[in-house]
């Protein structure tokens, strides 16, 4: 009884906390939102060791009551609006930002987020030759996010992102996602519409101010497609510290030329096989599945597995009554810890495509062109906010990522590897957060690959979101 007493002043506190401050007067010195957030975690950790310790029913009840704590801390952080920190993860896969709809009652949300990047390129590529690469400034994207909460069962959310400023130039619009939850109970829903694939970090959550870094891991672009979505439906929930996704999707379309305008597989990876959700051939259909364990102390790990045919109906001219299975297979493993001021993530992933030699003669590949029957990548990545301790709310991360990925790690006798496509990259910058919804990047790229053609580069990187 000792410990529920204990956690039901835990939630009083945490109630009195977050009133609105014109209940305490000018002189008080009222204690800032993050000490109020540091006592809070302090607490529950001494409650969590208890709970670790005890046999007895008490603990179940204190467990909840714990679960429901750390939904209110998160609540904390968050505010009233989306206040995004380096530690949030958002809700049913989506993204701080992307998850506004679900905190309100009922009716319209809007949020977004964009960000601009500067890329500075060494003039000489490893071997000394010169790189000839453009320095560039790019508004990469704006981002527009629409939600609509009919009831508590059926809600609406969608991302409508310009790319690139303008669509007279480099840039395009297109729709991220637009989907439809149908929530059978608190725990679990179903999704239909234009949707994210569950792999990886970086897919679902891609907010500026979620990922360390002012570009996104090659990892997670060229195995993991990112941004990757397709139309489909499927399940998604949590059951205690157990978080799942499930779809049925359109496949990825590896040969090109389909009335999506998807540009195929390559050497260089999986990106053009996504077809966007745009008039999308469905010849071929996949699945893709997640499960990740998250617990409230800052860790969380999880895989997912992606498997669907990629031929899209596609025949070789020799043979046109037997189509290209291509069968594609995408598995990663990740596990995440965000705490005490480190943001510290690793991430593997494997691909594997069949039939690879037909989809090369489809495409026209020779030599080293071709696309790899095996694929790998994977990062480790180490950041720590050195302003913690200090009574401010900005954040300071220097942080360092080490990459390694090679998407011709295995191709058809016949065919060679380009040694340009088995690449090494580390990361050295820091971010800074001035307020939480506002982030400025900079890092140096170390690049590398077999053939000594890599080329370094400075990248500063601004970010907001809202």
């Amino acid at each position: 009884m000792a410990l529920i007493r204990r956690a039901a002043g835990i939630s009083l506190w945490l109630i009195a906390s977050v009133a609105p401050g014109e209940y305490a007067t000018a002189q008080e010195q009222e204690p800032t939102t993050e000490e109020r957030l540091a006592a809070l975690e302090r607490e529950v950790e001494e409650l969590r060791a208890q709970v670790d310790s005890s046999g007895t029913v008490d603990a179940a009840e204190i467990q909840r009551q714990l679960d429901a704590i750390s939904r209110e801390i998160e609540t904390l952080k968050l505010g009233q609006d989306v206040v995004v920190t380096v530690g949030e993860r958002g809700r049913f896969g989506m993204g701080p930002a992307a998850s506004k709809v679900y905190r309100v009652q009922q009716g319209a949300s809007l949020g977004g987020y964009g960000e601009m990047l500067y890329e500075n390129f060494a003039s000489q590529r490893q071997d000394g030759t010169p790189a000839d690469q453009a320095d560039q400034l790019d508004f990469l994207r704006a981002v527009v996010y629409l939600g609509y909460k009919f009831n508590d069962q059926i809600l609406f959310n969608s991302e409508i992102e310009y790319e690139h400023a303008s669509t007279a130039g480099a840039g395009s619009v297109s729709i991220e996602f637009a989907y439809l939850d149908f929530f059978i109970s608190t725990g679990l829903g179903v999704r239909a519409g234009l949707i994210l694939l569950p792999m990886g970090f970086i897919n679902e959550q891609h907010e500026p101010n979620t990922f360390l870094g002012t570009t996104r891991p090659e990892s997670e672009r060229r195995i993991i497609p990112t941004t990757w979505r397709e139309n489909g439906a499927g399940i998604f929930g949590q059951a205690g510290p157990l978080e799942f996704r499930a779809f049925v999707v359109n496949g990825l379309d590896a040969v090109a030329g389909g009335s999506s305008g998807a540009t195929g597989f390559t050497a260089r990876g999986l990106r053009g096989g996504r077809q966007r959700g745009s008039k999308a051939v469905a010849e071929d259909m996949a699945v893709v599945a997640r499960l990740d364990y998250v617990n409230v102390r800052g860790l969380m790990a999880g895989t997912s597995v992606y498997i669907g045919n990629s031929g899209q109906g596609t025949a070789p001219p020799a043979n046109p009554t037997a189509p290209i299975g291509a069968l594609t297979t995408i598995w990663e493993a990740r596990v995440q810890y965000r705490a005490h001021g480190f943001d510290l993530r690793a991430l593997g992933t494997l691909a594997w495509v069949d039939d690879v030699r037909a989809l090369n003669f489809a495409q026209g590949f020779t030599g080293d062109e071709s696309i790899g029957e095996r694929m790998y990548g994977g990062y480790v990545q180490v950041g720590y906010d050195v302003l913690r301790r200090a009574r401010t709310r900005n954040r300071l991360l220097p942080y360092l990522r080490l990459e390694r990925i090679d998407t011709q790690a295995r191709v058809p006798a016949g065919f060679q590897s380009n040694p340009t496509n088995d690449e090494a990259i580390v990361t050295v910058g820091a971010q800074w957060l001035p307020i939480q919804q506002v982030v400025v990047k900079a890092d140096y790229q170390f690049r590398s690959d077999k053939a000594d053609q890599g080329v370094n580069q400075f990248n500063i990187a601004l970010g907001y979101v809202f």
